[in-house]
């Protein structure tokens, strides 16, 4: 298990922006203050698929519930998935992808409620596959023999991209992938040092602000309202406390609900963990936050995982789902 965990955290970078715990122990850093406050430690990403989060600690969802969150921030899901099932995290945000990877490998993690899903809108979605303004590429087939950028390789987005390449009549085996973090794809497409970039929100606004185009919306490409990252936990911490796992998830489904509700406000809070620019801000595309995890487009996004090799067995989503 350890070697397997070492293996899914591979080439992940993991930055901390909260003292975090070092022990291994599923329920070692769980700690209640005097007031029965429940501390909890979270993984996420720092783009704006986990603004509902933020938003719900500002008013309070999480405290209602007795909670109280510890953030850090990650590249990716991949690296987030061994923090959880080590118990370094108590919960965490990861793409779709890496969880049906783990739960491929028998590792112990369980799905507690949905993260975000795709607008579904060709051209208008919070995920995209650019280039610069004065590429020569103008569709996704042309990206053969091209150096094209993603947050993780052998992950959602690749999976993604190929399908969009594939769509487009090219051949993906062809294309040259290259692992970035979200935040650098700007000035790496900026600069020529890639040829295409798959990013998502801020860093879709960035590289649009910086002339960009659009040749591709490879989620909505995968699926209809692509179920893309979920909120999850350690099957042992779950039983260990279900509870607070409970407490998690209703806190969850009413931050999702009023991040949706309420964009102008989800927008604005992803000014507290991003360095993004209010001008750039204001034209981000937010994505859905269903209720629910979309099972047809997870089945489809399994499929093409299947198809390109991520997976040594078949996920089994009846397991990883709530």
């Amino acid at each position: 298990m350890r070697r397997l965990l070492a293996a899914l955290a591979a080439g992940a970078f993991l930055v901390t922006v909260s003292a975090c715990g070092s022990s291994g122990d599923s329920t070692g850093s769980d700690k209640s203050s005097s007031g029965g406050t429940t501390k909890v430690k979270v993984g996420v990403i720092p783009i704006v698929d986990v603004a509902p989060l933020y938003l719900g600690q500002q008013k309070g969802f999480f405290k209602k519930q007795g909670l109280e969150l510890e953030v850090s921030l990650a590249q990716g899901g991949a690296a987030i998935v061994p923090a959880v099932a080590s118990g370094q995290y108590q919960f965490g945000f990861s793409n779709s992808t890496s969880l049906m990877v783990a739960q491929s490998n028998n590792v112990p993690v369980k799905v507690v409620s949905n993260g975000i899903a795709s607008t579904g809108v060709q051209g208008k979605d919070f995920g995209a596959l650019t280039v610069k303004g004065d590429s020569s590429v103008k569709s996704a087939d042309q990206l053969e023999g091209k150096k094209v950028a993603i947050n993780t390789l052998k992950n959602i987005n690749e999976t993604a991209v190929r399908e969009s390449v594939r769509k487009a009549g090219g051949d993906p085996d062809k294309v040259k992938f290259v692992e970035l973090a979200f935040d650098q794809m700007p000035a790496a497409l900026d600069s020529g040092q890639i040829d295409a970039a798959m990013v998502v929100e801020p860093a879709l606004a960035t590289v649009k602000s910086q002339g960009a185009r659009e040749i591709a919306s490879p989620l909505v490409d995968v699926a209809p309202h692509l179920t893309v990252a979920m909120y999850f936990t350690s099957t042992s911490y779950e039983q260990q406390n279900a509870a607070v796992v409970k407490k998690f998830r209703t806190a969850l489904a009413e931050s999702l609900a009023y991040a949706d509700a309420h964009p102008d406000e989800a927008r604005q809070v992803v000014t507290t963990y991003t360095k993004i620019p209010a001008a750039v801000l204001a034209k981000v595309t937010l994505p859905a936050w269903p209720a629910d995890p979309d099972r047809a487009s997870l089945d489809a996004l399994r499929k093409l995982g299947q198809d390109d090799g991520l997976f040594k067995t078949a996920p089994d989503l009846d397991k990883l789902l709530p």
